[in-house]
């Protein structure tokens, strides 16, 4: 750094961590880095990153998304890798459809570096965090510790995924794209957990990734004893309203992802300031009342951070992504983060995107001085700093910074006077004249526009198929206790039977079966006929069940127990073109019927238009076109207000053939089908 003018209140700022590791470059682009940026070629540079998952969309919309984030200001691509939708069974792998190669392929199509967050562990709202279940049932396995077979099955994905970017030369070091790695995920909000089995887990996970050789430096999120060469990301959480965390020995308060005055900053003087997980709004979850984040605010904690020494910024997420199948929580909508820059449907969201873009061609005319100049910083009030970067060449930025979230504040720099209005911060290229005001929109609104298209209203057009409810006689897995739902299942169905034969004996007509229950939901029939209740709890399975009335009550928790994985209509298929005739299928009759496939023929829209499903009309459960899943709906889910928590599904034009579609939805409570339709997406 160059030496500079001395101005008063100088103060020595560092600001919010990554871990990096760097490698030596065989050819290509030189990836290093130092205590104020990442450095390309020799060159230091200043980043605006764009989390969008690859799974979240379709190979047809990746360039749409990558070139809208490209002229939104945005130089890098970031994404995770997803173990458990790669190596479903062991040693079995899949890169077929969301192809992770072709991904990055098309990210170095647009001019744009990647970003390659491997974890193995992401979490990322997806199931087990991105670990396969198949890792369940590896003899003495412990995950993410200093555990030998968890150890032997991270580094064996971690090399392949390695491998197979060297294969098509795809890290800056090879001429490619990918600039960063990261290994593991926010392993210190848990790492005390696992006592001294932690500490040499980290150390172990960052020799692992640098021996692999990529070229290129690896990152740690948010783990303030990465070992060198690791970077350490910034990355701080948001859970309901405010959230106080212990990073060693600094205790952090933040809502939604803000900027903490007194986080340590990297591990050491070399590390550059780089911040992971810049939340653009929240995802979507059933039971949890929507949330969103203003351009506003999102633009102010940016400034912030860059003007406390931060030079790479990633928005998580950039795309709204979609939620296809059962790849995640059953809590989670299939709207990801609607609300995002991108929605899910890959249409720009204005004012935030609009924002934003402004934002980054502001900081991005400061470039120089924060790159290459000497940073100071002035107190211009109690709630109010200026943050200056000067060069010895005299260029000079300067960022105004209102901390004050209640009133607008007149401060004089150096002897001009500013109006900074309620946490904002102003932007002057020249250290003259504001060129942005994070608080200031001059980006008009846009909105989501919804038009009925095909509509699925005549009972004629639908038919239907009862799946079938096993009784104790027809399942052959037996046990004297109640099984744990995912153990049972390894995750091959959301679905396990729980069957049992009982006399019941007493005189008295009004029993009830009382049932404790850990699952999301719980279905129950008595000699074939429904008399569940609707229960929503975090883990999954039966822990207790009981017969009781007024003469008796017996527990039949450890009575013979049968079971059964999955439903008739999943085993065989129905949902595919293929094997849809494997079950005999009636004309639709009624919508009380819990446990019912539907299934109708259409044809696709002329235009080449976004579609969103309808299911507003529906419970519970999940929905196929042409074999493939769009995800899980649950719209009998209603929020505080009283409406469902997503009633439209993304239906991706790449789904649909011209002619004869097939629709098949599995409906578990009495949803009617006849109140679906498909609908024509778009923003006005």
């Amino acid at each position: 750094m160059e030496k500079g003018m001395l101005v008063l209140g100088l103060v020595a700022i560092m600001v919010v961590g990554v871990v990096v590791v760097v490698e030596s470059s065989v050819e290509g682009e030189e990836v290093s880095y130092d205590g104020r940026s990442l450095i390309i070629n020799g060159q230091r540079k200043l980043l605006f990153s764009a989390s969008i998952h690859y799974p979240r969309s379709t190979p047809e919309m990746w360039g749409s998304l990558i070139g809208k984030a490209k002229e939104g200001g945005i130089d890098v691509i970031q994404t995770y890798v997803f173990w458990n939708l790669h190596e479903p069974e062991k040693g079995q792998y899949d890169f077929s459809g969301r192809d992770i190669v072709r991904f990055i392929k098309e990210i170095q199509a647009h001019g744009l570096y990647a970003s390659l967050r491997i974890g193995p562990f992401i979490e990322a709202e997806w199931n087990y965090g991105g670990l396969p279940f198949w890792l369940h049932d590896v003899p003495g396995i412990v995950y993410r510790c200093d555990n030998e077979p968890f150890k032997v099955h991270m580094q064996n994905f971690t090399t392949k995924i390695v491998n197979m970017m060297k294969s098509e030369n795809l890290y800056a070091s090879q001429g490619g794209p990918i600039i960063l790695s990261q290994i593991e995920n926010e392993y210190e909000m848990v790492e005390h957990a696992f006592h001294e089995k932690g500490p040499p887990y980290v150390r172990w996970a960052a020799q692992m990734a640098v021996a692999l050789q990529t070229g290129v430096p690896w990152m740690m999120c948010k783990q303030y004893d990465a070992p060198d060469p690791v970077v350490i990301i910034y990355s701080p959480l948001h859970l309901e309203g405010r959230l106080a965390i212990n990073f060693s020995r600094h205790k952090i308060h933040l809502a939604f992802s803000s900027v903490d005055q007194h986080f340590p900053g990297p591990n050491s003087p070399n590390k550059p300031w780089l911040w992971t997980e810049n939340w653009t709004t929240w995802y979507r979850a059933y039971g949890k009342e929507p949330e969103t984040r203003s351009a506003q605010d999102i633009a102010f904690q940016v400034a912030l951070f860059v003007a406390r020494n931060g030079t790479f910024v990633n928005y998580y997420m950039y795309h709204g992504g979609t939620n296809f199948g059962r790849t995640t929580s059953a809590f989670t909508t299939t709207s990801y983060y609607d609300d995002a820059p991108l929605d899910e449907y890959g249409f720009i969201r204005l004012p935030k995107w609009g924002h934003l873009k402004q934002l980054h061609e502001a900081i991005k005319s400061c470039s120089n001085p924060i790159l290459f100049g000497t940073q100071f910083t002035l107190s211009l009030g109690q709630q109010q700093m200026g943050y200056i970067y000067q060069r010895n060449s005299g260029e000079c930025a300067a960022f105004l910074v209102n901390q004050d979230d209640t009133k607008s504040v007149a401060v004089i720099f150096p002897n001009s006077s500013y109006e900074l209005g309620p946490s904002s911060v102003s932007i002057l290229p020249d250290c003259k004249n504001v060129v942005f005001n994070t608080a200031k929109v001059n980006v008009k609104n846009n909105t989501r526009l919804v038009t009925t298209g095909k509509k699925f209203n005549e009972s004629e057009m639908w038919q239907e198929f009862k799946d079938i409810i096993p009784t104790f006689a027809d399942t052959s897995m037996r046990s004297k206790t109640l099984l744990e739902h995912m153990n049972t299942t390894k995750d091959m169905s959301d679905y396990l039977w729980y069957t049992f034969s009982y006399q019941h004996e007493s005189s008295n007509s009004k029993a009830v079966l009382s049932v404790r229950s850990a699952g999301h939901v719980l279905h129950a029939f008595v000699n074939g006929a429904s008399v569940g209740a609707f229960l929503e709890r975090k883990a999954l399975g039966l822990r207790r069940v009981r017969i009781h009335d007024i003469q008796n009550s017996k527990d039949l928790s450890n009575h013979r127990w049968g079971y059964q994985v999955g439903l008739l209509g999943e085993k065989l298929q129905i949902y595919m073109d293929h094997s849809s005739s494997n079950v005999q299928w009636r004309n639709f009759t009624s919508s009380n019927n819990p446990l019912t496939w539907y299934k109708v023929r259409f044809d696709a829209p002329a235009k080449n238009e976004s579609f969103g499903l309808n299911l507003g009309s529906m419970g519970k459960g999940e929905v196929w076109i042409n074999g493939q899943s769009i995800g899980r709906h649950w719209a009998s889910f209603l929020t505080s207000q009283g409406s469902p928590y997503q009633t439209w599904y993304h239906v991706p034009r790449s789904f649909l053939k011209p002619k004869d579609n097939l629709l098949v939805i599995l409906e578990e409570q009495n949803g009617s089908p006849l109140g679906i339709s498909l609908d024509i997406i778009s923003t006005i």
